[in-house]
């Protein structure tokens, strides 16, 4: 029996209407955020004259994957999406720990200048990235890190550190305390509480602080183009400039080839929201 039909119990409906314009304001919404994507994907398969046609086709037809076959057999692909995937994958794992132990510290602990660090950590986020070009490239440069993926990644981590240590000191701050104290009171250590407490009930934080370290990582230009000069360690994004040279710009094969870059961020996140829901319930379940 639902609890709709069961006796005695009134389920309250909200008008029509309203609810009725509220999904048509979201699916209009939706359209108007998708329709960049599709239109990215409908144009890298159309034929390279039909790109630079006046009129629109919302259809590639006819159709053509030429654009895909040229963007993948360009010179460096191969090598610069090993490069992305190798410093993301770095940037993600590093990020999301360090930032994890750091809202741990500064949630569960008492210490002095824990407040300073705290504003520190928000000014850190207001400050625009172009300001931080040249005081990174002298600091690699002394440590010797400069044109190097390693360097590249620690400094995406300098970036996104502020806002994951944020944004995961407020889903610890909802946790409450007892559940570590009952653990703790049953005989379980400081790691056992990490992996069978914080880290479930911190499944969404974790997901949404690792997605925006990929997303920052796998789309950079700025810093990947400034540091890293050397044609075997560059990223995709400084590889999808190349088709743009002083003769002209190849918009079928640039327009394919960003379509294959978004495609990991995609896949990335479909991924890892599978876990989302599951990882909400864990905690209380296995805690």
């Amino acid at each position: 029996m639902t609890l709709a039909e069961a006796p005695g119990r009134a389920v309250p409906r909200r008008p029509l209407l309203p609810r009725v314009t509220l999904n048509l304001a979201a699916g209009v919404f939706c359209l108007v955020w998708i329709f960049p994507v599709y239109w990215m994907v409908n144009t890298a398969f159309k034929p390279y004259g039909d790109i630079l046609q006046t009129t629109p086709h919302f259809l590639p037809f006819p159709f053509s994957v030429g654009n895909f076959t040229d963007a993948v057999h360009k010179p460096g692909f191969l090598t610069d999406l090993g490069n992305s995937l190798l410093v993301t994958a770095c940037v993600v794992l590093l990020s999301v720990a360090v930032a994890f132990f750091a809202a741990v510290a500064l949630t569960r602990f008492r210490f002095a200048g824990r407040r300073t660090y705290l504003v520190s950590v928000l000014m850190l986020q207001m400050v625009p990235l172009p300001a931080l070009v040249i005081p990174i490239f002298l600091s690699l440069k002394s440590a010797h890190l400069l044109d190097n993926l390693l360097g590249l990644a620690l400094t995406y981590v300098a970036i996104v550190l502020p806002f994951t240590i944020w944004t995961l000191r407020g889903f610890l701050h909802g946790i409450p305390v007892e559940l570590e104290e009952a653990a703790m009171v049953d005989g379980a250590g400081p790691m056992t509480i990490v992996r069978r407490i914080l880290l479930p009930l911190m499944a969404p934080g974790t997901i949404a602080t690792s997605v925006f370290a990929f997303i920052t990582a796998w789309n950079d230009y700025l810093f990947a183009n400034v540091l890293m000069k050397d044609q075997g360690h560059q990223t995709l994004p400084v590889w999808l400039v190349s088709f743009s040279t002083a003769t002209g710009t190849d918009y079928g094969g640039l327009i394919a080839a960003s379509t294959l870059s978004a495609l990991p961020v995609v896949v990335f996140f479909m991924v890892i929201q599978r876990r989302l829901v599951s990882g909400m319930t864990a905690g209380a379940i296995k805690g």
